[in-house]
């Protein structure tokens, strides 16, 4: 009945598309672009519709659409699906373009390079060999109108519809009916003579001798412009003629032509053509094989066509990774890969592995994805960074390889702004503590410093005000000197995030102790920033008004802002520390710069702390960085313990006021410049921070002052104020809450009893000195017992501790 009548087409699972018919091969067929009504994937819909009166024609249509449907390989047009009715036929392929159309797009672009062409004549010459060697069959229509090219940049052969078995099944070739298409036979079937001696393959061999003139020289006028090579490189101009000699027996075989045409010097003989057939046979490689050529592809990638590199390269790196055990050779040419690709392909093909790499425990590939963090950052999404990928990363800080350690401090340059409050404020903050204080390596003590220096501005108020100004003043004592130059530019770098009180009491007593460090260059840096922080404590003084301004980010939200300018002050310091980190670790894989106690000394009972005083210092060669390094482990214990008294680190006590916080800052730091004088074993920086004053100029970031203008009638200058009398002021002091001390009211000649620290700090500071004291005798009681209790290894013996 009529109302179960179903229409074939409308149910055909895919459907054309509006635009108008593509520009197919001359005959029956037309050619039009599709999809997929379930996914929506792009098709290519070759549509025949039967005519009355044109029965050969649609017996040729139907051969066409039976070949296609049998005959599989990789360079023939790739049969999908089909649909055969008494009113059309409907073939789907692949998504192609035709190569004629694909040739004037490539033009109009600048052109199809001469790699792409050798490898697209590979391809049709590979199946024409497959068709005449192996399943004994004639083309018999190679031309421009039977090749197609897909997305990767692939030449496929089509145009089956004239094909004929060259052992005499079936009857010999069809008729075609097309002058197009007749132009291309060989001279011997225009003669129409029988007796002519001729291989199998000669009729398909000379057709491509007119395709490969066609390529090159555009389409073919006539049969006698074949003499005239025209733009055909030399290298293919011999192999060439052969194809298109008058003598069909001297016509070679396809598999005898891409011989000739892979031969040292040959047109076929590239890196192009190599990497082509080698991802053709990758499931087969050897792993040491496709390591190599992998560790290669990267350095060709830049040659390739943008779209081979998208659809035929890329798919190859993610199977071999997903399956093939690659590892971090993958991840170079994966990388190159994906800057062809949009922001949503990213998403969807990069983005899954990259994160899956991070949960990977080889090192190599931890490192590589560490020093090409810039190239994906900015398409991962802040839940994927603080859930998926930064639990992975935190792993390198405590990793032994001090490579992989300073990558991972470099990495939290990028991944700072997309940390929650828990991992930026906690656990970062602790991992950093740990490396400045305990690390080995004074090169990545030092970047520790100039990244947080970097991401200071990210931290929250509380976490700045608990945290950088302990840190920056840990970095003024390394003994590493370039350390010490990071943190008198944290400092400077960060000056916006301090109050003027901890400007006053806090950094400029840390950096004043800097005037009189044996390297010059820390010298130099620590004069800029004191200037520079007593030009804005003067401006303040001159212009109270100003406070509320100066002050305005002490208490402020993180602010990305802010970074962007510390990057530019420390840019320097990243590139230059990791060179030397290099050579460090190569010349001393297990070598650790020594921790240098400073000497104190003594103080008498009822005085303050004196002032850091010079001590002559003999710079030491960067030879005797390497012989100061096998001392004994106690010393780093030592040293790190300090940090511990000045609460820098403990950052789990997140329950203590601000108020106590501060007191412990002072009183630490107190002490630290209590006892502190002038290390005679101060070692010189070497060769490679000699460019350091030049490349971390202030006036990159920070200009010097320029001379103030003359103060408004009535104003007074800080020079004119009287700072220590009781003479009475018209206005009140803007310092007056600023100077605030914890300790108790300082009368008039307070300065000259020698009384200003107070007694409440010589009390803590002799407590600190006495803690101080006891952990090293406990410690070294322990080690002495743990030395007693092994007594002497037998022979043989085997150390189980």
């Amino acid at each position: 009945m009529w109302f179960f009548s179903r229409d074939p087409v409308r149910d055909f699972p895919y459907e054309l598309s509006p635009e108008l018919p593509e520009g197919g091969p001359p005959g029956p067929w037309s050619l039009h672009r599709g999809r997929k009504k379930a996914t929506g994937s792009p098709v290519s819909i070759f549509v025949y519709d039967v005519k009355p009166g044109a029965e050969e024609q649609t017996q040729v249509a139907k051969a066409a659409f039976k070949r296609l449907k049998t005959l599989r390989h990789p360079n023939i047009l790739a049969y999908i699906d089909g649909l055969e009715t008494e009113k059309c036929f409907h073939v789907v392929t692949e998504a192609v373009t035709p190569l004629g159309m694909y040739l004037k797009s490539r033009v109009e672009a600048g052109g199809l390079k001469e790699l792409e062409i050798s490898w697209g004549l590979h391809q049709i010459v590979k199946a024409l060999s497959f068709l005449v060697n192996d399943c004994s069959l004639i083309h018999n229509n190679v031309c421009m109108a039977a090749v197609f090219v897909d997305r990767a940049g692939e030449w496929k052969l089509g145009g089956l519809d004239y094909m004929y078995s060259s052992q005499g099944n079936g009857g010999g070739p069809p008729h075609k009916g097309v002058p197009e298409l007749e132009q291309y036979d060989p001279p011997e079937l225009a003669d129409g003579s029988s007796r002519v001696v001729k291989e199998k393959w000669s009729a398909d061999m000379w057709r491509l001798g007119c395709l490969i003139w066609e390529v090159f020289n555009g389409p073919l006028p006539r049969a006698a412009a074949l003499r005239n090579p025209g733009k055909i490189p030399k290298s293919l101009v011999p192999h060439y003629c052969e194809l298109v000699g008058a003598n069909p027996r001297v016509r070679p075989n396809p598999a005898h032509f891409l011989q000739n045409c892979r031969a040292p010097g040959g047109f076929m003989n590239n890196r192009f053509v190599e990497t082509n057939l080698f991802l053709e046979e990758i499931q087969i490689k050897e792993p040491a094989e496709k390591q190599k050529f992998f560790q290669e592809l990267s350095k060709s990638l830049d040659s390739f066509p943008e779209d081979f590199c998208r659809h035929k390269v890329l798919p190859q790196l993610l199977t071999a990774f997903e399956f093939g055990n690659a590892g971090a050779t993958v991840l170079t040419p994966l990388f190159k890969v994906g800057k062809f690709l949009s922001a949503e392909e990213y998403q969807q093909k990069i983005i899954p592995v990259v994160v899956k790499m991070f949960s990977s425990t080889d090192r190599a590939m931890r490192i590589r994805l560490l020093q090409q963090m810039e190239q994906f950052i900015q398409y991962l999404d802040e839940p994927t960074v603080n859930s998926q990928i930064f639990p992975h990363v935190v792993h390198g800080f405590l990793d032994t390889n001090p490579a992989i350690r300073e990558q991972t401090v470099k990495s939290m340059l990028l991944l700072a702004p997309k940390l929650n409050e828990a991992n930026l404020n906690v656990e970062l903050m602790k991992h950093f503590a740990r490396l400045q204080a305990k690390d080995e390596q004074g090169p990545i003590r030092c970047n520790t410093t100039v990244c947080l220096g970097k991401i200071g501005s990210y931290l929250s108020a509380s976490t700045r005000h608990r945290v950088l100004t302990s840190a920056f003043s840990r970095a003024t004592k390394d003994p590493f000197a370039p350390s010490r130059v990071a943190g008198v530019l944290g400092f400077a770098a960060t000056h916006n995030l301090y109050s003027m009180n901890d400007c006053a009491h806090k950094i400029l007593p840390v950096l004043c102790g800097l005037t009189v460090d044996p390297e010059k260059s820390v010298r130099d840096q620590a004069f800029k920033a004191i200037r520079s922080f007593l030009s804005k404590l003067e401006s303040v003084s001159e212009d109270p008004t100003q406070l509320e301004e100066v002050e305005k980010d002490v208490h402020a939200a993180s602010s990305p802002g802010v970074g962007g300018t510390a990057a530019s002050w420390a840019g320097w310091a990243v590139t230059g520390v990791s060179s030397l980190t290099s050579k460090l670790i190569r010349a001393h894989p297990t070598a650790a710069p020594a921790e240098t106690h400073i000497p104190q000394r003594p103080t008498p009972e009822g005085l303050p702390a004196p002032a850091p005083t010079p001590v002559p210092a003999t710079p030491m060669t960067s030879s005797h960085y390497e012989t100061q390094e096998d001392k004994d482990t106690a010393e780093d214990s030592s040293a790190a313990d300090k940090w511990d008294d000045e609460d820098w680190g403990s950052l789990e006590q997140e329950a203590e006021s601000v108020l106590a916080q501060q007191d412990d800052w002072i009183a630490g730091g107190q002490a630290s410049r209590a006892g502190q004088v002038s290390n005679p074993d101060h070692k010189s920086p070497e060769s490679d921070w000699s460019s350091w004053e030049a490349e971390g100029s202030w006036e990159q970031g920070w200009q010097e002052p320029s001379p103030p203008e003359p103060p408004p009638e009535g104003v007074r200058l800080a020079s004119e104020y009287n700072w220590g009398g009781l003479e009475p002021s018209d206005k009140g002091d803007p310092f007056a809450a600023l100077s605030a001390r914890p300790s108790t009211q300082l009368r008039q000649d307070s300065w000259s009893e020698d009384n200003w620290e107070g007694l409440e700090t010589e009390s803590r500071q002799a407590l600190t000195r006495k803690k101080r004291e006891e952990r090293r005798r406990e410690m070294e009681a322990k080690r002495a017992e743990k030395k007693a209790a092994k007594g002497p290894m037998k022979l043989g013996a085997r150390k189980l501790d």
